[in-house]
């Protein structure tokens, strides 16, 4: 009894690694994240924050108004002052009236140090009812 050898050209040649089954793997995590995706929601919040004019029109007559400009200069109640000069000019004010509050009104692109400037002599000045609003 011979044995046959089997030829190449009897069977396909065998050569390499066989991907569908990992294809179909692949399509199946696809199939199941697009699935799961659908139900994922997003909480939040829609705040509707009123602009730096509306603010200052309707608490200018109760408070104290302090600007903060792009460019770092701060004004207190409409006259240009240095930083050092907020806590004074609130004292004065609050003096008067010790029921005031400060409204702070910063331009979008305002420095943070600077705003974090003023804020800290406001507080100096013994001032906690502190407003912000942006221009």
């Amino acid at each position: 009894m011979r044995l046959r050898r089997h030829t190449a050209s009897s069977h396909e040649d065998h050569h390499g690694i066989d991907l569908a089954p990992m294809l179909d793997f692949v399509l199946n995590l696809l199939i199941f994240f697009i699935i799961t995706a659908v139900f994922v929601k997003e909480l939040g919040l829609m705040v509707n924050r009123p602009s730096g004019q509306a603010i200052a029109s309707s608490a200018a007559a109760t408070s104290i108004l302090i600007n903060i400009l792009a460019n770092g200069e701060v004004s207190v109640d409409g006259r240009a002052v240095d930083i050092r000069a907020v806590r004074p000019n609130v004292e004065r004010v609050y003096a008067a009236n010790p029921n005031v509050g400060v409204l702070i009104s910063a331009d979008r692109v305002a420095e943070t140090g600077v705003v974090v400037q003023v804020v800290d002599q406001v507080h100096l000045a013994g001032v906690n009812n502190i407003t912000f609003g942006t221009n």
